[in-house]
C-alpha cells in the first residue's frame, strides 16, 4: 500500500485528487494540507511515501519552504510538485532544492495514477508540458545569468552569503544559526538585500541566488 499526502490550498483541487485515489485500491491517503506549514506537520506525523505539494500556496514561497523542510525529514517521502503553466521560475527553483518530479494540476487521472506509483518506486516524474517549458526556462536562465552575477556582486560578502543561504531555503533564524548571527540582525540584512536587489519577496532573491551560481559554491 502506497502512503500518500497532499498540500493544496484551494479545496477544489484538494477534492479532485480524493476523487482520483478513490479507485486505487493500493493507494491510501494518510492526509492533507492547505498550507506549507500543516504539510510539513502532516509529513512528520505521517511518514507518507510519496508527497504531492502545490509548488505556490499561501505565500509565495510556501511550497519552496515546505518541500525544504519535508526533504529534510528523517526517511523523507518522494515529493513531486503541483504547478502550472505560468510559474516556471519555481519549477527550476524546486529542482535544484531536490524535488523529485512536476506535475500540471490538471493532469489525466490515470496519468497521475501512473505517476505516484513510479514516484513510490523511487523514480521521477515529469510532465512533457512541463518538460518543454523547462528548456525554455533553463534558456532564459541562462540569458540572465549575467545581469545576476552583477547584481550580486554589488552587495557584500556577508549579504551575499545571506542570499546564498535564502537559495537554500533557510528561515532567518536557521541562517542566523549558520552565520553566528541574531534572528534580528539577520532580519535586517534580509531586509537590505532585498531592497539592493530589487527583490518583492525571499523567492525572487532565491531566484537570483541560483541563476547567480551562489547556489553552486
Amino acid at each position: 500500500m502506497i502512503k500518500l499526502m497532499f498540500a493544496d490550498d484551494e479545496e477544489l483541487v484538494r477534492s479532485g485528487l480524493r476523487a482520483m485515489m478513490s479507485g486505487a485500491s493500493d493507494i491510501e491517503i494518510v492526509g492533507e494540507a492547505s498550507d506549507g506549514r500543516s504539510a510539513v506537520e502532516v509529513a512528520r506525523r505521517y511518514h507518507p511515501d510519496v508527497a504531492l505539494l502545490d509548488i505556490k500556496m499561501r505565500a509565495p514561497d510556501d511550497g519552496i519552504r515546505a518541500l525544504r523542510a519535508i526533504l529534510a525529514l528523517p526517511d523523507p517521502p518522494r515529493v513531486a510538485m503541483l504547478t502550472t503553466f505560468d510559474i516556471d521560475e519555481y519549477v527550476s527553483l524546486a529542482l535544484r532544492l531536490g524535488a523529485n518530479g512536476f506535475l500540471l494540476k490538471d493532469i489525466d487521472p490515470a496519468a497521475l495514477l501512473r505517476a505516484i506509483r513510479d514516484l513510490a518506486k523511487g523514480g521521477a516524474v515529469l510532465d512533457p508540458g512541463v518538460a518543454a517549458r523547462m528548456v525554455q526556462s533553463h534558456r532564459d536562465e541562462q540569458r540572465a545569468a549575467q545581469p545576476a552575477r552583477k547584481l550580486l556582486a554589488s552587495l557584500s560578502e556577508r549579504e551575499r552569503e545571506v542570499v546564498a543561504l535564502i537559495g537554500q531555503g533557510m528561515s532567518n533564524a536557521e541562517i542566523g544559526g549558520r552565520l553566528h548571527l541574531s534572528e534580528a540582525t539577520v532580519k535586517g540584512y534580509v531586509s537590505a538585500v532585498l531592497s539592493k536587489i530589487g527583490a518583492a519577496n525571499r523567492v525572487q532573491a532565491a531566484l537570483l541566488a541560483y541563476r547567480g551560481g551562489l547556489l553552486d559554491q
